[in-house]
């Protein structure tokens, strides 16, 4: 390393947050290896009731202010006041919600790191108000963050980011890592007996479930016995239990709940596949994680899902919506071992090109090349003055 960086990350959450999720692990895992390697790291993220203000996780200061739904108004403020003095090189900015702005009010370079825009999604999942504050923030964000450094975590999101206003050139694409030490094969864990797809993250609207649901019922009518496996927690629970009552699923559908990731773990490698359904995402680590343990994966041939699964190599990707296409592909990997064997064995190959200490030494060599230009900036400046 040729320079130690001071970064300061702005984010809604850490880790320790009760509504972490995936931004957080994402954030942790590759800025916590930048603080174990001598980069000085403070975030600044919202709290919850209950929670310090302050606390140090993973080598990083961890600042907290207001909540999940002031943190917005509190963040700016705060920073003038407790982090404004410092001598930091570089802030990034995780927009994985509303985007912060932080060009306008933090005083050093900006660097965005992008999970996913919403775009019109949102209007799938908020309320029509808060859909079109999300979509309406949006718009904003080529304007404000005009020659911004961006990460972008796939490249759908990057090609995403070129027809809002972003310029090419603004953007390079860093694809999030794994846990491999985690996530791999145990043949101690073998494959349920009875065909069983699983579907492990948030209940959510926006995901899409109800299609899971939808072409399980048709794939039962009179085709080969299978289960469906719901993990996760989410507002649209109540919402799909009762639709897959209305299509009398029964026990054929499990909502298994809160897992553990141990349990996470044990489920991904005894599934026969895993599923993910969403119209779009930044990413879908859960399919690089089903794909180290040597689980395929059916997927909509959605943005961000269709970078996170080698169509025919890790797994089968189906166009969204289209349940005679979702149904064909449970189908065959139910009915077809050898297909089952071949995507088993891909699925390892393709996970093997994901680490997060791969995706912190490309985040490094990033960030000390933005912190290199400004440098160069302003010592032009310093010699013209």
């Amino acid at each position: 390393m040729t320079a130690a960086l001071r970064l300061l990350v702005v984010n809604w959450q850490d880790r320790e947050n009760p509504q972490a999720g995936g931004a957080e692990i994402h954030l942790h895992e590759i800025f916590g290896r930048l603080a174990a390697r001598g980069h000085r790291l403070t975030l600044l993220c919202s709290g919850w009731r209950g929670a310090e203000p302050r606390a140090t996780l993973d080598g990083i200061e961890v600042h907290r202010v207001g909540g999940r739904y002031s943190f917005a108004l509190r963040a700016a403020p705060y920073y003038r006041r407790a982090l404004a003095g410092r001598a930091f090189d570089l802030a990034v900015e995780d927009i994985n919600k509303l985007p912060l702005y932080t060009p306008l009010w933090i005083g050093v370079p900006v660097v965005a790191l992008i999970p996913h825009l919403f775009g019109t999604t949102a209007f799938r999942e908020a309320p029509p108000p808060v859909a079109a504050a999300v979509w309406a923030s949006e718009l904003l964000l080529p304007r404000i963050y005009r020659g911004v450094p961006i990460q972008a975590i796939s490249e759908s999101t990057a090609e995403d980011l070129v027809p809002r206003g972003f310029a090419q050139a603004q953007v390079v694409v860093i694809h999030p890592g794994i846990d491999h030490g985690r996530f791999r094969p145990d043949p101690g864990a073998p494959k349920f007996q009875e065909p069983t797809f699983v579907y492990v993250g948030r209940l959510k609207r926006y995901k899409g479930i109800e299609w899971v649901l939808d072409g399980a019922a048709a794939l039962l009518r009179g085709g080969p016995p299978a289960r469906f496996v719901l993990a996760g927690k989410g507002d649209h629970e109540a919402a799909l239990r009762a639709h897959a009552g209305r299509l009398g699923l029964g026990e054929a559908v499990e909502f298994r709940g809160y897992i553990s990731e141990d349990e996470k773990v044990d489920l991904l490698r005894r599934a026969w596949a895993a599923i993910y359904p969403s119209p779009k995402e930044g990413w879908g680590i859960t399919n690089l994680e089903a794909a180290a343990c040597g689980t395929p994966v059916v997927a909509s041939d959605s943005p961000g899902l269709r970078d996170s699964v080698a169509n025919g190599i890790s797994g089968l990707l189906v166009p969204h919506g289209d349940q005679e296409a979702l149904v064909a592909a449970m189908r065959r990997l139910i009915d077809e071992r050898a297909l089952r064997e071949a995507l088993s064995r891909g699925a390892l190959e393709f996970a093997r090109r994901f680490s997060w200490d791969r995706a912190a030494d490309e985040t490094e060599a990033h960030l000390l090349e933005v912190a290199e230009r400004r440098r160069a900036v302003l010592r032009e400046e310093r010699l013209w003055a």
